[in-house]
């Protein structure tokens, strides 16, 4: 019960962050990704907030064996770009570019309210449901 209500406060404060900074208003977004328009930074200055954190958070980790709450730490072992990673990421930009949403600021905004942001949601979802039962169907390495 202690991690579900830690888990709860987490996401809390991440909802707060993203809110407070802005991400969760697609315009803002979209003014980032907008070089030749009126570029707003700010983004940038959110992710660059958030990497100087995690690099601290990852740091400290990885001097751990457990997490504060005395679960197992669970490290990536991928190190190979490959090309589902490659895909991956350009339709999950190409979503991003598109709607002005990505999966945090989408369910912190639908969550408020917003019915563009519940069909991204949705479509999210789909895509995932998507991706699930297509690589079950494959013999991608992750299935065995």
């Amino acid at each position: 019960m202690q991690h579900r209500i830690s888990e709860f406060f987490v996401g809390l404060l991440f909802g707060v962050g993203l809110i407070l900074s802005g991400m969760t208003d697609p315009s803002k977004v979209l003014g980032f990704l907008d070089l030749l328009g009126p570029w707003d930074p700010s983004l940038a200055l959110v992710m660059g907030g958030a990497s100087v954190v995690g690099v601290f958070a990852f740091a400290l980790a990885k001097k751990r064996d457990m997490t504060f709450l005395g679960g197992p730490l669970h490290f990536p072992t991928a190190s190979k770009v490959d090309r589902p990673l490659v895909i991956g990421a350009v339709l999950f930009g190409a979503g991003w570019g598109l709607a002005g949403f990505c999966p945090g600021p989408a369910l912190v905004s639908m969550a408020a309210g917003h019915t563009k942001a519940a069909v991204f949601v949705g479509f999210m979802v789909g895509g995932m449901a998507l991706f699930e039962y297509f690589d079950r169907r494959s013999n991608h390495p992750r299935n065995s």
